[in-house]
């Protein structure tokens, strides 16, 4: 902070106060404004595989399915229980066939890969069908919300040697987000120490199936939401192994649903790094987005704070906003043109066997840690 400007601020406060001083706007501190972006990813002339989608209850599915497009995938089927879903998804999909039943899916051998967003509480048993099938599984998240599906799921992983996918996609559909993995690796805030991941969410009552408000189908505001928390802080931090320290849930404005959450949050503390997670449904329908999603990375040499949706007051708009304050500066980086990697690996992967778009051990260790901070939070409303 500057001589004038610390001059400005006592004069300020010591003349009328800390009430008029917090309607003063303070001076642009940013000293640099970037236009961040990244190589063009490959493009296909031909596919690469045919994939499948069973279950269209949650609208990721049509970021997962355009991912697998990115990548050289060529969606031959789909099938879902509920005809509507069906329609709406062959609207947007017309050259895809609807299949006449989910074993139809699983037994074409063309079909590599499924991706699901059903409703949650059927995505890992299908997910078990799906790679006893032979073929790998990309699933919404959460894509286990029992600790008990998930030792059957892994079980079923080991057996088959499958690939169990989870879309964590607050960073692998996140432009700012990808672009803070390539400053981490390259050091630029020195080595992480901590992560602290907001995700809140507009409710939206009315647009909601009832299945989303009994916490039976979900697993929990925890497991549901705070998954891509947890991913996050393993992904940063680069630990490979974590503890729950505390957790804690709550349902505070949506009473009229019995066994609903709005509210919940946790600490962790990894081998290298430790993390706060908070999530909830409390976005208010002024912000003019679904949730003021943000992450904040510390470093020993600086941090990083990512705006994921919307950056209020700042007069940038959209989402996909990074800033990086090292010891030098403060950077401003517009992520919108970083490109997003997640559906060519996954492609990929399913093709040479690899795991580069993430690997098994930090889907299963992820989605444990979500699972057994909802298991032992303590509820509080």
């Amino acid at each position: 902070m500057n001589n004038k400007r610390r001059d400005f601020i006592k004069k300020v406060a010591g003349t009328a106060g800390m009430g008029m001083f917090a309607a003063v706007p303070f001076q642009n501190d940013v000293n640099r404004i970037i236009k961040a972006a990244s190589a063009p990813l490959k493009t296909y002339s031909s596919p690469r595989l045919k994939f499948a989608v069973i279950g269209m209850n949650h609208g990721h599915i049509y970021g997962m399915t355009e991912a697998i497009k990115r990548g050289g995938g060529e969606l031959k089927s789909y099938f879902a229980i509920e005809p509507e879903l069906n329609q709406q998804f062959g609207k947007r999909y017309p050259d895809a066939t609807q299949a006449r039943s989910e074993e139809e899916i699983l037994n074409d051998p063309e079909i590599k890969i499924v991706l699901s967003a059903g409703i949650p509480i059927d995505r890992a048993p299908l997910g078990i069908r799906v790679m006893k099938a032979g073929k790998d599984y990309m699933s919404d998240k959460p894509g286990i919300i029992t600790l008990e599906q998930l030792a059957e799921v892994k079980k079923v992983q080991k057996e088959t040697n499958q690939i169990y996918a989870i879309v964590y996609s607050e960073r692998f559909e996140n432009r700012a987000t990808i672009k803070a993995s390539e400053l981490v690796a390259q050091g630029a805030i020195g080595k992480v120490v901590q992560t602290i991941g907001m995700g809140p969410h507009l409710i939206r009552r009315e647009t909601r199936p009832e299945w989303f408000f009994d916490m039976v189908n979900v697993g929990g505001i925890i497991t549901d939401i705070a998954s891509h928390q947890f991913d996050q802080f393993l992904h940063f931090t680069g630990s490979t192994s974590a503890e729950v320290l505390a957790s804690q849930i709550g349902n505070f404005n949506n009473k009229q649903y019995d066994n609903f959450e709005d509210f919940g949050d946790a600490m962790v503390r990894g081998d290298k790094g430790s993390g706060y997670v908070r999530v909830d449904w409390f976005t208010p329908t002024g912000l003019g987005s679904w949730g003021d999603g943000r992450l904040t990375i510390l470093g020993t040499d600086g941090f990083i704070e990512i705006r994921k949706n919307i950056d209020p007051a700042s007069g940038h708009k959209g989402g996909n906003h990074l800033y990086l304050t090292d010891n030098k500066e403060t950077v401003y980086m517009d992520c919108n043109a970083v490109e997003l990697p997640f559906g060519p690996q996954m492609v990929d992967d399913v093709l040479n066997r690899t795991r580069t778009a993430m690997t098994q051990e930090h889907c299963f260790l992820t989605m444990e840690l979500a699972l057994i901070a909802q298991k032992n939070a303590v509820k509080i409303a």
